[in-house]
């Protein structure tokens, strides 16, 4: 046992050792092209489209909130990824991350947004909750606002022969308000979002 100590004595106490154990240098840190950061403004007017929350896959991570002049996108970085796809999402480049913002430009891509809503049929009661709650309805029927019955069939969902029926998913943006009044857990909202590509010469954050 003496014998290993005595040559790791010897060889710590070596100059050479020495002189690069306290001048070692490491290699300058450099940020790779595909690293991507905690998303930040842009300075670009945030126009409350709210595709950021809706494409965002971590709870909590961003919110649009009411400033003075109009809206503004704040970043939880506790609860952020740092995946982009709020960057990806913004028709307006409100937001920026690495190269993400840059790479949008250069390919001519976006992120087009759908909504499935599922009606469980079992658990679904027809107490109409989800058609008075949402505000699609709201718009195209006022009186939906007051609980009243619906004068159309152009909403976009209602109650008919005692269970919710969807009627014209195309017009669901999204909100989720339904699956949120419903006491039964009866009724899902599903964000779809599908890569497309712009026309040539058409910019994807123009709109």
């Amino acid at each position: 046992m003496v014998v290993p100590l005595l040559y790791y004595a010897r060889e710590f106490a070596r100059l050479e050792w020495i002189t690069k154990f306290f001048t070692v240098r490491t290699a300058p840190l450099v940020t790779p092209p595909h690293f991507r950061d905690f998303p930040e403004p842009t300075g670009v007017k945030c126009r409350h489209a709210l595709f950021c929350m809706m494409a965002c896959p971590a709870p909590g991570a961003i919110e649009v909130v009411k400033v003075e002049g109009g809206w503004e996108p704040r970043i939880h970085k506790g609860h952020c990824i740092r995946c982009g796809l709020c960057v990806e999402a913004c028709p307006n480049g409100v937001l920026r991350s690495g190269r993400v913002l840059e790479a949008i430009h250069e390919d001519r891509s976006a992120l087009s947004f759908s909504f499935r809503i599922d009606v469980n049929l079992e658990t679904c009661m027809g107490c109409g909750n989800c058609a008075v709650a949402c505000p699609v309805n709201k718009t195209i029927d006022a009186q939906m606002s007051y609980g009243g019955k619906a004068g159309t069939d152009q909403l976009l969902l209602m109650v008919s022969e005692g269970k919710s029926r969807v009627l014209h998913v195309e017009k669901c943006t999204g909100c989720k308000t339904c699956e949120q009044h419903c006491p039964n857990e009866a009724i899902r909202v599903a964000r779809l979002l599908e890569a497309v590509q712009q026309p040539q010469g058409e910019d994807p954050c123009s709109s």
